[in-house]
């Protein structure tokens, strides 16, 4: 089968792709033929070695942890799942991943695919959409009738917290840039802050929030600045850099660190095949360009969630 794989960190020129054999499923997996999978920025810095400390992988390593597609081989134990099944998945961060024609995927991680919509987009979904859930319910404890600002929300977890926030009942501000500002308010955004033209803290001045999630690189200066939007009791969760570590007013503060979880991707699902939760991507590629989109990222040219086919 073909992949893309790299033998040693490095820059996005270690991204081959090869010819390499089609895995086999052993006890508690499923083999499935990739429909797509998408790119998420921490593949580059896991693929330059800056996260070697915290995922250690062993090369020849196949990247990219989201997958959608169709069972082709199920494993002993591996529980209910048939070969034909509709599926995706978030994959452990740093086994072999999807960015390939098969890829081996954990039973336990699987979810049934939407109904709705190519099976390939469905890629765009576990991780961001899952890192969205866990920042608002099991982080900032997010509530109907609460404010939250989602600092960053032009992305791919963004645009999933907002449409998760206002279904919960939140009233939204979103901060992103002008390319992003239909979609965000098509999510039910009630307030667009344009960060590109705009600084958040002066269009907010004097207000407060229940939560404040960031999505977005932050300097520590401008860390302390969103933790000052925060309510007393509120809550400062950051997927980027963390808030300060005793921030007073009885905030709290959480660096979100997103796991793989089926029961919740499954809700998730559930919701997409409601019309309740739109799985967005801003494009799709063959598999074969995914260096190029290594380096489309780390330039700042890509919008949107990018899916990649086989």
């Amino acid at each position: 089968m073909k992949a893309v794989r790299y033998h040693s960190h490095g820059g996005s020129d270690v991204l081959t792709y090869e010819d390499t054999e089609r895995p086999v499923a052993g006890a508690g997996e499923v083999v499935v033929q990739v429909a797509g999978t998408s790119f998420n920025p921490v593949d580059v810095a896991i693929r330059a070695g800056y996260l070697r400390d915290v995922f250690p992988l062993t090369f020849p390593h196949t990247p990219n942890f989201d997958v959608a597609g169709t069972i082709t081989e199920v494993g002993k134990g591996a529980g209910n799942w048939n070969v034909g099944d509709a599926v995706l998945a978030f994959l452990p961060m740093a086994a072999p991943g999807a960015a390939a024609e098969y890829a081996v995927v954990p039973a336990d991680a699987l979810a049934a695919a939407p109904r709705t919509g190519e099976l390939a987009d469905a890629a765009a979904l576990p991780s961001a959409g899952l890192t969205a859930w866990q920042s608002l319910f099991e982080h900032a404890g997010l509530t109907s009738g609460q404010r939250i600002v989602v600092n960053g929300a032009g992305g791919a977890v963004g645009g999933y917290a907002v449409q998760l926030a206002k279904q919960a009942g939140a009233e939204v501000t979103a901060t992103a840039s002008a390319r992003s500002r239909d979609r965000l308010l098509s999510y039910g955004a009630d307030r667009i802050v344009d960060h590109t033209t705009t600084a958040l803290t002066d269009v907010v001045a004097g207000e407060r929030f229940d939560v404040v999630l960031n999505l977005a690189p932050v300097t520590p200066e401008q860390g302390v600045e969103l933790v000052d939007l925060v309510a007393d009791g509120g809550a400062f969760v950051s997927t980027t850099a963390p808030g300060p570590e005793q921030p007073g007013r009885g905030i709290r503060t959480v660096r979100v660190f997103v796991r793989s979880d089926a029961a919740q991707l499954a809700q998730l699902v559930a919701r997409v095949d409601a019309g309740d939760l739109r799985i967005d991507v801003g494009q799709r590629r063959a598999l074969r360009e995914l260096a190029a989109v290594h380096d489309e990222s780390e330039a700042g040219r890509l919008a949107g969630k990018t899916v990649l086919i086989p």
